[in-house]
């Protein structure tokens, strides 16, 4: 089964993946994980990736496309794929089509956790606090905040017609949260 978690940076979407990882045995695939990644190995892109990050601007598709389609086509990853942040823009949203078409996969579910503002400033402040992430600056996060709800408010609409689209209110508990996405899933 394959899912995306969707949501604004500080929705939680990381840990219901991580629930979801145990409950299913399938594979979180974040993309800020990814790029976080490459950050830390030094590597060009990962100089390119750091520019965007500091600046509160996702990076570029071409960029976290290319290193996303090495994952969906990992058979020992295939229909085991959750989806942590990805697609972020219409044109991942396309490629994610295309990799699963060719890879013959298709995505199973697809969650919205809908957190405002003000809950996602306070959730990020405990975050930077507890896992001490150099992205996680009160600038930098309502910069990606307004990005976010600009840039993936086309993508929630590009989905939200499927029939497999649920919204839930991600500013609930976190075992709230992981309860109501259990019951959809029948887990």
């Amino acid at each position: 089964m394959n899912l995306i978690l969707f949501g604004p940076p500080g929705a939680g979407k990381g840990t219901q993946a991580k629930f979801l990882v145990d409950k299913l045995n399938n594979f979180q695939i974040s993309t800020g994980d990814m790029l976080r990644d490459e950050i830390k190995k030094d590597t060009e892109i990962g100089k390119k990736i750091i520019n965007y990050m500091n600046d509160g601007k996702f990076v570029d598709d071409e960029i976290v496309n290319k290193l996303l389609e090495k994952i969906v086509f990992d058979p020992n990853k295939m229909n085991k794929l959750i989806f942590d942040g990805y697609p972020r823009t219409i044109n991942q949203a396309k490629n994610l089509d295309i990799l699963l078409k060719k890879s013959n996969q298709i995505i199973d579910y697809i969650f919205f956790l809908n957190v405002n503002k003000d809950s996602i400033i306070k959730r990020i402040e405990k975050r930077k606090t507890l896992e001490k992430r150099s992205d996680d600056d009160s600038d930098t996060i309502l910069k990606r905040y307004d990005t976010y709800m600009e840039i993936t408010k086309p993508v929630l609409d590009y989905y939200s017609k499927n029939q497999n689209f649920y919204e839930i209110d991600g500013s609930k508990e976190i075992k709230d949260i992981a309860q109501k996405i259990e019951e959809i899933l029948k887990v």
